[in-house]
């Protein structure tokens, strides 16, 4: 799918880095630079490792600026997709915290209904499971949409899907994932 026509600013930038021109990050951090660190900040919830991982995303740009086309999408939205692969890339490495009950005190207010860490390593480990049941096409609109966020426009961006396959794809995904949840549900321990 084709996207409206690149803005000069867009050209101006991307043209610079593939021709190496420095100014053409700094254009580049100067127009997209602060809403890519807060996305990145917002989706690490640590202000240090955002500005780490968003360095990485400045020197990918740099380095991988053969592989954007104006045609496919907005140099934002490039950027955007760079962002969340390093941010998810930075989450997957990160060793989670040791979970101590002995540290667990009255005081915190525990309720009822507060989650253990276990279980959102058996639901993400369910949820894996079926998403596996899915078709690969079905299961990948799912990851882009739920998983990484992605608008059903991103998607059709950045894997060249039609809209409406995008949107078939993901309600044909839920109504399968809803079932095999159903299931999961009858199914005794």
């Amino acid at each position: 799918m084709r996207r409206s026509s690149p803005s000069t600013t867009e050209l101006r930038i991307a043209d610079g880095l593939r021709r190496g021109d420095p100014d053409a990050v700094r254009a580049l951090y100067a127009e997209y630079g602060p809403r890519t660190l807060a996305e990145i900040s917002d989706t690490l919830g640590d202000r240090n490792a955002a500005e780490d991982v968003f360095q990485q995303v400045l020197l990918e740009a740099w380095l991988r600026c053969d592989s954007y086309d104006p045609q496919r999408a907005s140099l934002r939205t490039w950027l955007a997709t760079i962002a969340r692969s390093r941010a998810i890339d930075h989450l997957r490495r990160r060793v989670p915290e040791p979970f101590d009950p002995a540290d667990a005190t009255e005081d915190r207010g525990v309720t009822c209904w507060e989650r253990e860490p276990s279980t959102d390593v058996v639901d993400r480990m369910l949820v894996d499971g079926m998403l596996a049941r899915l078709s690969p096409v079905e299961a990948e609109v799912v990851r882009l949409h739920f998983h990484m966020g992605f608008s059903q426009s991103q998607i059709v961006a950045h894997t060249g899907i039609p809209l409406g396959t995008v949107k078939s794809r993901i309600a044909s995904a839920l109504r399968r994932l809803r079932a095999m949840l159903e299931e999961e549900e009858r199914t005794p321990l």
